[in-house]
């Protein structure tokens, strides 16, 4: 057990983590501004949770934190910081964005049969196993996790029937290497210039993106009065409950209605809370609310993204390498094969930095941490990092169904 196990106290302790982070982070000091030129403000919020996580002060396993902040905190913030978008902007971004996450969804196809066939002729006992142990089972719900999120996880888990033991393993597994890879695109972030530099890309079409939407919010900003702020919450949390209207009515239909349906995953609640939600704050940008982002409608949403980034970190116990070792081991070289991919397509086509980290988090985090990736870079463009991470939804179930058959013939 845990030293804390309130969530209270827990969610208190989070508060003030963050505050922390946020108050030296904006601080005129020397020493902590070169700190934070080395390491981003957002990767610290990030794996500090992971500290306590690891040392057993707190646990996610007895906290409902991390379910309060993805059920409600980031469909709020989905609606908000799509409230003001540009859709014609960001269509303007071109095709390397798209290109750049199917680039990444490629990755994970053939980096997972990769991954076995090296781990496994080095020691065939890591990839053994009969019958619901078989690794390739396992491996295959990873492969759901890291091409679109939680909901093609489950459909991947319900298609190949891996063993309760290994599923367990393999959630630990996806996790920790994929939290770690998030921290690697976070400090990336931080050094954008650079690797743009690098790729001698053109991110002229994100500067502009990023300029425009900078400039609006200059424009209509004012001093929030109570009646804002109500505003705020209730456009937030009424398209949310909408969402969760929708879901638990569209959801079990699919469940009950049609096989097909449900392998793409659209009998998940979760999924249609998020479609809900990007398409309702898109739909009132069309309307005078969008005039809130004046009053500081992304703002709160930023807020609850960096909330709930706090109780991601909190999923990753950095002590689980110990028990499945050989597992990890298949997870790195999975995901160093996506990365290296990602990397000679994005210097080949000379993409921004930008389209390579949102489109490997649009895969492998989903809507959990996409946005979170986007607005790193700046909060302007967490909408791109929205639609990336629905469409990972749609691909998602095919493409894990794929590699998981090709693993099985490996």
């Amino acid at each position: 057990m845990p030293l804390i196990t309130n969530d209270a106290v827990v969610f208190g302790l989070l508060m003030a983590i963050l505050a922390v982070i946020f108050v030296t982070s904006h601080s005129e000091k020397p020493g902590l501004k070169k700190f934070y030129r080395i390491i981003p403000s957002l990767l610290l919020c990030y794996f500090v949770p992971s500290i306590f996580t690891t040392l057993g002060i707190i646990s996610p396993d007895e906290s409902n934190l991390y379910y309060v902040a993805s059920r409600f905190l980031l469909p709020a913030s989905l609606v908000l910081l799509t409230l003001s978008i540009d859709l014609k902007a960001i269509m303007g971004l071109g095709w390397k964005a798209v290109a750049m996450f199917f680039t990444g969804t490629l990755g994970i196809i053939i980096g997972g049969p990769l991954a076995l066939l090296i781990v496994g002729s080095i020691n065939p006992e890591i990839v053994s196993g009969a019958g619901p142990e078989e690794v390739w089972r396992g491996l295959a719900t990873v492969a759901g996790s890291w091409i679109g999120g939680g909901a093609n996880q489950t459909a991947m888990y319900e298609v190949f029937e891996p063993s309760d033991t290994l599923f367990s393993a393999m959630i630990t597994v996806d996790i920790i290497v994929a939290n770690i890879w998030m921290g690697f695109i976070l400090y990336g972030a931080g050094i954008s210039d650079k690797v743009d530099k690098w790729f001698k890309a053109d991110s002229s079409a994100i500067e502009k993106l990023k300029k425009s939407i900078s400039d609006y919010q200059a424009s209509i900003a004012k001093v929030p009065t109570l009646v804002d702020l109500v505003k705020i919450g209730a456009v937030a949390f009424v398209v949310t409950a909408v969402g969760h209207l929708v879901g638990d009515w569209i959801a079990p239909w699919v469940e009950e209605n049609s096989v097909t349906l449900s392998r793409l995953s659209l009998n998940s609640s979760f999924f249609w809370i998020i479609v809900v939600a990007t398409l309702g704050g898109f739909a009132l940008s069309f309307t005078n609310l969008r005039y809130l982002e004046g009053a500081g409608a992304s703002k709160m949403g930023s807020l609850f993204l960096y909330i709930l980034v706090m109780t991601i970190g909190m999923k990753m116990d950095l002590g689980a390498f110990a028990d499945v070792p050989g597992f990890f081991v298949i997870g790195f070289v999975w995901i160093i094969i996506h990365v290296i991919l990602l990397l000679l397509v994005g210097k080949l086509i000379k993409a921004p930095f930008f389209f390579t980290a949102v489109g490997s988090q649009a895969n492998v985090g989903g809507a959990a941490s996409a946005p979170i990736v986007a607005s790193a870079f700046s909060p302007a463009l967490a909408p791109v990092g929205v639609l990336l991470a629905v469409l990972g939804y749609g691909v998602g179930t095919f493409g894990a169904w794929l590699c998981a058959l090709i693993m099985s013939a490996i």
